[in-house]
């Protein structure tokens, strides 16, 4: 029996999906691109959709399970679309010990924000880190980018409240 590989069509007609498929045509279409290939989907769209998943398990030939478990496993990739800032606090050991779990819970009071929420403005995502590799400056949060760390828990509050502040 012969076997055809048909190159299944892109989500939309969206021209960003060129980029994608360069990417894995660069690539040769290996399993191995998996997680190139998902980098520049989510520079290209900002977020990976289940569309995209799907995309990429057939045009690389990995199981969906798998393309799935590599998109939520790493903290960098983003299942939904982010907000205007984003807002990170690591909740890896030596920042739990030293505060972050208050961190979350001020999130969750203070702007009635659950980890991976984003405001209904669109304004703000927060979300967690398993640990973002900055455990000397523990606890450690992240503002649009920028790391932030050996601040005290109420120092953090104030920052954060600031940083918050810079749109309103």
């Amino acid at each position: 029996m012969i076997k055809t590989n048909t190159k299944p069509a892109p989500p939309s007609d969206d021209k960003r999906w060129k980029i994608v498929e360069a990417t894995m045509r660069r690539h040769g279409y290996a399993p191995s691109a998996l997680i190139e290939t998902l980098h520049t989907i989510q520079e290209a769209f900002g977020h990976i959709s289940t569309e995209a998943l799907a995309y990429v398990a057939d045009s690389l030939n990995v199981p969906h399970s798998k393309v799935l478990g590599v998109a939520t496993f790493y903290n960098h990739f983003n299942m939904k679309p982010l907000g205007k800032h984003v807002f990170s606090v690591c909740t890896g050991t030596a920042c739990f010990v030293k505060g972050s779990g208050e961190i979350v819970e001020f999130m969750k009071s203070e702007y009635g924000l659950e980890p991976g929420e984003t405001t209904p403005d669109g304004n703000l995502t927060f979300t967690v880190a398993r640990c973002v590799g900055a455990c000397g400056l523990a606890p450690v949060m992240i503002l649009d980018g920028n790391v932030v760390g050996k601040l005290s828990i109420e120092d953090m509050k104030v920052r954060i409240r600031e940083w918050l502040s810079h749109d309103a």
